[in-house]
């Protein structure tokens, strides 16, 4: 099922910068990826065994550390965005691979990362979840999203929620 998706996207990135997600049909001013209305699904960060260790980061990375169990963003050095500790997930051993990644907006890039959203001219739209606090019934460790109502990005730390404006 994963790899259908991915390979869905993948596709979808050869015939179009502009990616609607979740059965949007079309994306809303210059979003890269957009997500439909009234949906109560984040997005869930990379989870990195411990984000002090990797090398050759490419600022504006965003992490859920699991040595910290906070996420993390990078800007050259990094920085904590939850400043309390959450919980950590338990993962199921997988096989790494470590030179997988899908790029969106570029044919190519020299960004290390798994999703990589690359344009000039194209930003992220958050998911946008109202209240999500309330209305997302199990977060996972790491999950954004915006809260339209309050305008302000929502962050999950595995306990609880953190919110910027």
């Amino acid at each position: 099922m994963m790899k259908n998706i991915i390979i869905a996207l993948c596709i979808s990135n050869l015939a179009a910068a502009q990616i609607a997600l979740g059965g949007k049909t079309t994306v809303d001013g210059s979003g890269i990826l957009d997500f439909p209305a009234g949906t109560t699904k984040g997005i869930i960060l990379p989870y990195v065994t411990n984000s002090n260790a990797m090398t050759n980061v490419t600022p504006g990375t965003l992490v859920f550390d699991l040595t910290s169990s906070k996420v993390k963003y990078n800007d050259g050095f990094w920085k904590d965005l939850t400043d309390k500790q959450g919980s950590s997930p338990m993962l199921e051993a997988g096989t790494d691979q470590p030179n997988a990644k899908v790029i969106f907006g570029s044919q190519t890039s020299a960004a290390d990362g798994v999703l990589i959203l690359e344009a000039a001219d194209k930003a992220l739209i958050l998911p946008q979840i109202i209240n999500p606090a309330k209305n997302v019934k199990s977060p996972a460790a790491g999950m954004m999203a915006y809260d339209p109502d309050k305008k302000m990005m929502c962050i999950y730390n595995g306990k609880e929620w953190f919110f910027w404006k």
